[in-house]
C-alpha cells in the first residue's frame, strides 16, 4: 500500500452529530419511505445531524452496511423560491453526468405526510470538508495548502466551463437578464428580512442598481461555492472528490458566483470581526488573497481581468441578505438556534464592507 505523503488521522473525516432540540425526523416514516422506494435495510438506521449549515437541514442515516444523506426544508417562514427541494434534487440529477462532483441522487419526496414537507436522499460522500478550521489530525504544509487552494478553484471553473447547451442544461434557469434580476430580488430579499436592528441599507441598494455592469456571461453557477462545500479525499486532502449544497446553483453570471465565493474569504491580516466570523480556512498559509483568486480566475479562463468592485459589493450585500433571512427567522422565534442570535451584528459588519468597498471604488 503506498504510504500517504499527508499527516492525517481517522479523525479527519467529516462526521454529523447529535440532532438538534426541534429538529428531529421521525424516522419510523422516512424509514418506510425509502422502503418504497426499493431502498431495504434491516432496521431503522441511527439519525445525526450535520449542525454547521444554516440553511436546509442535512441529516445522516447511518444503517449497518450503508449511509445516506437526507436534506430537507428548515421550519418557519422562508422567501419564495428559497428551499426548494425538489429543484434541489433534479439539478444535481441533471448535472451529475456533466460535472462528476455531485453525489448521486437516489430519492425525492414530496408527500407532505412523511415529515411534512418535501425532502431527498442522495449519497453520502466519505472524505473531508475544510470549515473554519481543517480538521485536528490533519496536517498540510503551506505548499500542499497552495496546491488545495488551486484545485477548489479549478472545480469552479470546471463548473463555469460546463457547455449547457451541449449537455441539455438549458433549462435550469432563466439565462440572460441574470444580473438585474439578482440585485432586483436580493433587494427586495433584504428589505423583507429587515428587523429593526439592522440597517436600511438604502445607499447600497441604490448602488447596485446603478452600477450594474452592462455585460454578462451565463453559464452554470454554484452560488455558494466555498471550502466547506467541497469534499477532499481521505488520502490526498488537496484532491476535490465532491462538491455539496446545490441550493441556489442555476444559470448565472460566473464573475457573480466568484463575487459571492470571496464574500466569505476571510484572509489572515483581515480584521478582528472578519475572523469572528470566518467559516473555511482561508488564512492559513499558502491559500490566495482575494485579489490573488481573481487574478486566478481570470487568467486560467483566459479573460481580461476586470474592476471587480460590483461583483465584490454585490457578494457582501447578498450575504447580508442571507444572514438577515437567517437572523429573521430567529427573531420571529421560528428557530430557535441559539448560532444565530447575533447574526443581526454580521450584517451591520458585511453593509459596513459594501460601503468601504464603494467608497475605495470613488
Amino acid at each position: 500500500m503506498k504510504e500517504s505523503k499527508f499527516l492525517v488521522t481517522d479523525n479527519t473525516l467529516d462526521k454529523a452529530s447529535r440532532v438538534r432540540d426541534g429538529e428531529a425526523l421521525n424516522i419510523d416514516a422516512v424509514n418506510a419511505w425509502l422502503q418504497q422506494q426499493g431502498i431495504t435495510h434491516t432496521g431503522l438506521p441511527e439519525v445525526t445531524q450535520y449542525t454547521g449549515g444554516a440553511s436546509n437541514w442535512t441529516y445522516c442515516l447511518t444503517y449497518p452496511d450503508s449511509e445516506y444523506i437526507l436534506r430537507r426544508a428548515p421550519a418557519g417562514t422562508k422567501a419564495k423560491g428559497a428551499h426548494n427541494m425538489e429543484r434541489e434534487y433534479q439539478l444535481q440529477k441533471a448535472l451529475k453526468p456533466v460535472y462528476p462532483y455531485v453525489p448521486d441522487m437516489f430519492a425525492f419526496c414530496d408527500d407532505p405526510d412523511v415529515i411534512g414537507t418535501d425532502f431527498y436522499v442522495m449519497e453520502k460522500l466519505t472524505g473531508i470538508i475544510p470549515r473554519k478550521n481543517l480538521p485536528r489530525g490533519l496536517t498540510i504544509t503551506p505548499a500542499q495548502t497552495h496546491t488545495l487552494c488551486h484545485n477548489v478553484l479549478d472545480c469552479m471553473i470546471e463548473l463555469h466551463e460546463v457547455d449547457v447547451e451541449a449537455a441539455g442544461l438549458t433549462h435550469l434557469g432563466k439565462g440572460a437578464g441574470y444580473i438585474e434580476r439578482q440585485i432586483e430580488g436580493w433587494n427586495k430579499r433584504y428589505v423583507n428580512a429587515r428587523t429593526w436592528n439592522v440597517p436600511k441599507a438604502k445607499k447600497i441598494r441604490t448602488w447596485l442598481e446603478n452600477n450594474m455592469p452592462d455585460k454578462e456571461h451565463i453559464c452554470l453557477t454554484h452560488n455558494d461555492f466555498r471550502f466547506d462545500n467541497v469534499v477532499l479525499a481521505q488520502d490526498d486532502p488537496t484532491t476535490v472528490i465532491g462538491v455539496l449544497d446545490w441550493e441556489l446553483a442555476t444559470l448565472g453570471d460566473p464573475l457573480m458566483d466568484l463575487g459571492n465565493t470571496l464574500a466569505y474569504w476571510i484572509e489572515a491580516d483581515d480584521d478582528f470581526f472578519a475572523q469572528k466570523i470566518r467559516r473555511q480556512p482561508t488564512h492559513l498559509p499558502g491559500i490566495l488573497t482575494r485579489e490573488q483568486v481573481i487574478d486566478y480566475y481570470c487568467e486560467k479562463r483566459q479573460i481580461a481581468r476586470v474592476d471587480f468592485t460590483f461583483y465584490e459589493v454585490y457578494g457582501l450585500f447578498r450575504l447580508a441578505g442571507i444572514v438577515q433571512q437567517i437572523y429573521y427567522r430567529y427573531h420571529h422565534k421560528q428557530t430557535n438556534n441559539p448560532a444565530f442570535k447575533d447574526f443581526w451584528l454580521f450584517v451591520h459588519y458585511l453593509l459596513w464592507r459594501c460601503n468601504k468597498a464603494i467608497k475605495r471604488k470613488r
